[in-house]
């Protein structure tokens, strides 16, 4: 698997919102509209390919402050899902973003993927709340490389 990041407005980044829209939208009911992709060329985007270079998981990251990101539509291919691809994709990003200069990084989990999270090392950091229609709980990590 190779991980890069994914230029705004490019074949790969059209494929992502794909990505992202079959597997984190499409089952509430809820597409990705126009509101929801604003911002997007400001922001960092990422994906993990398979040697085909088929598009197997997407993620986003947001520049929060000069030291914070926060971490948004992560969505591995259903076909590719239970093979560990979003730990790889989880641990390239944060190697990536460490070397931009982040050392905090903070998203919103759906509940049900608060175990994936915590065993990446992150903590839950305030009360579960529902965003789109679901469970959330905020979660955040240090990534400094004095404590990795």
């Amino acid at each position: 698997m190779t991980f890069r990041e994914i230029a705004f407005g490019t074949r790969e980044y059209r494929l992502e919102r794909a990505l992202r829209e079959e597997v984190l939208r499409a089952p509430l009911g809820l597409p990705l509209s126009e509101q929801d992709l604003a911002g997007e060329e400001k922001q960092l985007h990422f994906g993990l390919f398979a040697p085909s270079g088929n598009l197997v998981a997407c993620v986003v990251a947001v520049r929060i402050s000069p030291d914070e990101a926060r971490i948004r539509q992560m969505a591995v291919s259903p076909l590719d899902q239970g093979k560990g691809l979003g730990r790889t994709l989880m641990d390239e990003l944060e190697r990536d973003l460490r070397a931009r200069g982040f050392t905090r990084l903070v998203l919103n989990a759906r509940k049900s993927a608060v175990a994936f999270y915590e065993k990446l090392g992150y903590k839950a950091a305030g009360e579960e709340f529902v965003h789109l229609t679901i469970p959330h709980v905020r979660m955040m990590k240090a990534v400094r490389e004095d404590r990795q």
